[in-house]
């Protein structure tokens, strides 16, 4: 090789070694975050991660020729599972639907424990308010699928068809809180919603507190009301019946319409005593306290 040659075999060298060291990975600098899964192309390039060993928590997968969607849900650990579920459940009074709650043991089968609990009626405190019940035991749903819970027979009797139309809002009322359940079918007719009843609500529901409660200041009293100029008043009574408390709140809507609200109070008592909640209208015509709905409650000492 002759000199020439080799000084321009020289020269070529260095600028392919300038032109590496520029394309080359930065020593510093913002790489921005870290992936949180392997791109698709690395996974095409690469093929999928090794499988990660289940624990022994791990549910099983579904035996072959199964529907996976129709085994019952995982239970959860007893950390993570309430103790407890609060059911609401729709009595008579009066003719018409008045609610109630109720706490008891967490299950699964949630609409079976509400019509178990709504046939065995009303507790003392409610029975005192005049809460009874028109559903009989034995009732229970067959079947819920797309919203709509089917009920097994209701026996009817004599009752007349009044009675029939409150026992079946007491059901639907009942059982369409849970959110899979929409309408109820009843002897194979078609499935019927809370709008099928509305006109068995009383001008006013009161859905807290709910009688028995123990309740104390400041405390928020909830329901819905079809009331004048959608003004609801709420006072409450100590036990010797004196008002230690009384405040009022507009309805989301009124005359004519039913809409929900929330009225505010406080009190200030000495002593836990028992105690009564009214929520009541006043009366467009003399001012008097019409539409009553007296809740017995238990006072907490105010502050």
């Amino acid at each position: 090789m002759s000199r020439r040659d080799a000084a321009r075999l020289t020269a070529s060298l260095l600028v392919a070694a300038v032109v590496v060291a520029a394309c080359g990975t930065p020593r510093s600098g913002d790489l921005g975050p870290a992936p949180t899964a392997v791109p698709s192309t690395a996974v095409a390039a690469t093929g999928p991660p090794d499988p990660v060993p289940a624990s022994p928590a791990a549910p099983r997968p579904a035996p072959s020729g199964t529907d996976a969607t129709v085994r019952s849900p995982a239970r959860s650990t007893d950390a993570s599972r309430p103790a407890t579920v609060t059911i609401e459940l729709w009595y008579v009074r009066a003719g018409l639907l008045a609610p109630t709650r109720r706490a008891r043991p967490a299950t699964v089968a949630t609409s079976r424990l509400a019509l178990t609990e709504l046939a065995a009626g009303p507790t003392p405190t409610e029975a005192a308010t005049g809460m009874t019940t028109l559903l009989p035991a034995g009732v229970e749903v067959t079947r819920i699928a797309d919203g709509v819970a089917t009920l097994g027979p209701v026996p009817a009797g004599d009752d007349p068809p009044p009675e029939r139309r409150l026992r079946e809002a007491q059901v639907v009322w009942t059982l369409t809180q849970f959110p899979t359940v929409r309408q109820v079918r009843f002897d194979g007719g078609a499935p019927l919603g809370r709008a099928s009843y509305t006109d068995l609500l009383p001008p006013i529901v009161v859905t807290g507190p709910v009688p028995g409660d123990r309740v104390s200041a400041p405390l928020t009293v909830t329901g819905t009301a079809d009331v004048f100029e959608a003004t609801v008043s709420v006072r409450v009574l100590d036990a010797a019946g004196r008002e230690v408390a009384s405040g009022f709140g507009t309805a989301g809507c009124g005359s004519g319409c039913r809409g929900g609200y929330r009225v505010v109070v406080g009190w200030r008592t000495t002593r836990e005593q028992r105690g009564t909640v009214e929520v009541y209208e006043v009366s467009a015509r003399d001012g008097s306290r019409i539409n009553t709905v007296a809740v017995p409650v238990v006072l907490a000492p105010g502050p």
